[in-house]
Formats: structure tokens, sequence, C-alpha cells
């Protein structure tokens, strides 16, 4: 069976095509759909381009940067193996999927969200006598434009420096790169689940005093406080986990075993139980994760192709730009403790 993945031409073009992404162009110029049954099933026009090129990205056998360089048409596709490998370090360090209600592309700067008021006896679903009024809630467009940040590093190296270094290891420091864009976005994220994003709308945050100390019954009223919403999800700064894991009803048999065989910290409350050191001192922030925040991403991992393609490094950055919405208020609450 005759393929046209090895011998499309690939050009720097297929990356400002607007609203499309390299992968995106590629994928229609050589679809997925026609391999189906065959040896390359399961792999993308992208993956496919690298097997035509013999380029090993992963493991012992990987080859060298300088692979990517050995033709005109293979020197396209280093771009978007860095935006790739960027991404896959921000999935590895990635806590916005758990924050999260919705995902948003927008193409350009600007963009206002919408909010709806849920409180008092709109969010009521009240019997309707004949003839009366059915009760509405009303969805409206934010005062203010959600602010969109633009967050990235400056990769910078000569290709005599870094064209005999093995792709997997040069992987390492392009990941690396990745997690701190994460880093860098999850602050935003809290930020605006705690200060708003500037339609006056900040959450409730409470204090508690000497009188009033850290424990297990001031965490369940805490829970408690978050009804009508759910609090399913517990982001911690990391003193006050030690303090949490403390507790006694932390320290159920079922909890520090599911901890020791899979990382992962359950609450005696059901929440999702995460620790961040973006989070101050002596903070906990609880969220219903299906109406707190939205996520608004104008375009995906961006790198500048003209000086990778064509300088073949040097000074090359590597950017994304994304914002935060609140959807609902009260959907976001801080407990700060003595």
């Amino acid at each position: 069976m005759a393929f046209s993945y090895d011998n499309l031409k690939l050009e720097k073009g297929m990356y400002q095509e607007a609203g499309h992404s390299f992968s995106q162009v590629l994928e229609r110029q050589d679809p997925s759909e026609q391999y189906k049954g065959s040896s390359l099933e399961g792999l993308d026009a992208f993956q496919r381009q690298l097997k035509r090129f013999d380029i090993k990205v992963r493991g012992a056998a990987s080859d060298a940067v300088e692979k990517f360089f050995r033709t005109a048409d293979s020197a396209v596709l280093f771009p978007e193996y860095i935006a790739r490998t960027v991404r896959q370090g921000m999935d590895e360090e990635n806590l916005l999927p758990y924050l999260t209600a919705a995902v948003t592309r927008f193409d350009g700067l600007d963009y206002r969200s919408i909010t709806a008021d849920a409180s008092g006896s709109s969010k009521e679903l009240r019997l309707v006598d004949e003839g009366s009024e059915i009760p509405s809630t009303t969805i409206q467009v934010q005062s203010n434009l959600v602010k969109l940040q633009k967050r990235g590093r400056m990769l910078v190296a000569s290709y005599e420096a870094v064209r005999y270094q093995k792709l997997d290891l040069f992987s390492v420091t392009l990941r690396q790169i990745g997690a701190h864009i994460a880093r860098a976005q999850l602050e935003d994220a809290v930020d605006t689940l705690i200060l708003g994003d500037g339609n006056q709308n900040p959450a409730t945050t409470e204090k508690l005093g000497s009188g009033n100390p850290f424990n297990y019954e001031s965490l369940v009223n805490f829970w408690a406080s978050f009804s009508p919403y759910e609090m399913n999800t517990l982001l911690v700064s990391g003193d006050m986990l030690v303090r949490m894991l403390k507790m006694l009803e932390f320290q159920n048999p079922l909890t520090g075993l599911n901890f020791q065989g899979t990382g992962k910290l359950s609450t005696p409350l059901g929440a999702t139980l995460l620790r961040t050191n973006v989070l101050p001192a002596k903070t906990l922030l609880g969220l219903d994760r299906r109406f707190a925040l939205e996520m608004v991403q104008s375009g995906d991992v961006m790198v500048e192709y003209d000086k990778l393609i064509d300088r073949q490094l040097e000074r090359a950055a590597i950017t994304t730009i994304s914002g935060f919405a609140k959807i609902f208020q009260q959907a976001s609450r801080v407990l700060e403790a003595s």
C-alpha cells in the first residue's frame, strides 16, 4: 500500500496558517484515517514524519539533535518537536485540570467572560402556580476583560553546543521549561480564585483565630460552608498538609494505604487533596471545580520557528498565552489558619 507521508513537502509556511497549528496542517495533508489497519495505525501525522526521517526522540537509542537538520524538510519538524516536549512537561506538572470547569480557546487578547446571578432565590426551582411568572436566572457579560498573561522561557544555545546531544537528554531541559510555565499558570489561576478576575468577585475568606484553632471540626465547618456547592477539590500549602496529616481523622489505615500505594491523598471529606507551594503559608483553598474557574487560552505553546529552523537555535522564545475568569464567586472559598 502506498502512503503519502513519505513524500510530503514540508515548509515553514505550515506554521503560519492562521487558526491552525503545525500538527493540524500536517494532519490535514496526511490524514491518519487512511492508515487504519496498517503498521502506522496509532501514529499521528507528526510521528509519521519522524518515522519518515528515522528520527528517534526517546530512549537510550535516541538520535542527536543534528538529525533534525540533515535535510531542509526534516529541519521544519524541529519547532514542533520542541513545542510537544514543552507541552509534555506542562502536563506532568499540571494541576489545572483539577481546578478548571471549562477551557476556552480564544484567538485574540481581549476576552470577556460571562457570569450568572446564582444567589438567593434565583437559584431555587420553586413551584410555579398557573399563570404566574417562572423564576429566571440572568446570564450577563462580565464588566471587565479577562487579562491574558504571556508566559514563557528563552531557549539560548548554539547549534554547535547541542548538535551532538541526544534528544532524550535535550528533552529533559524542554520538559523543565514546560514545568515552569505550568507553575506560572497555576499561580495565575490561584490568584484569580482568591482575589477574583477584576469583576469584584473575590473568594470569601475565613480567618481562624486563637479561640478557633485549625482542627478537624474547623475543616468540616469549612466544607459545610460551600452549600449549595460541593467542595470537591482542596488546595493546601505544604505546612497545612503536615498539620492535616497529623489529625487522627487523617490517620485512617485506608487513607495511609492509598497514599503509600499511589502517592495520592484522599480526605475524609471526599475532596481531592492537592499540595502546592503556590499558596501562602497557613492557607487552604477549597473549590467546586465544576463551577469555579474558566481557563482562556490564546493559541497553544508557541515557538519562534524561523530562528529554530534558519539559525539553528541561538535564541528562540517558547511562550504560551492564557488567562482565567471566575464563573461563580461562591464556588471557591479560602481558609486561613492561625
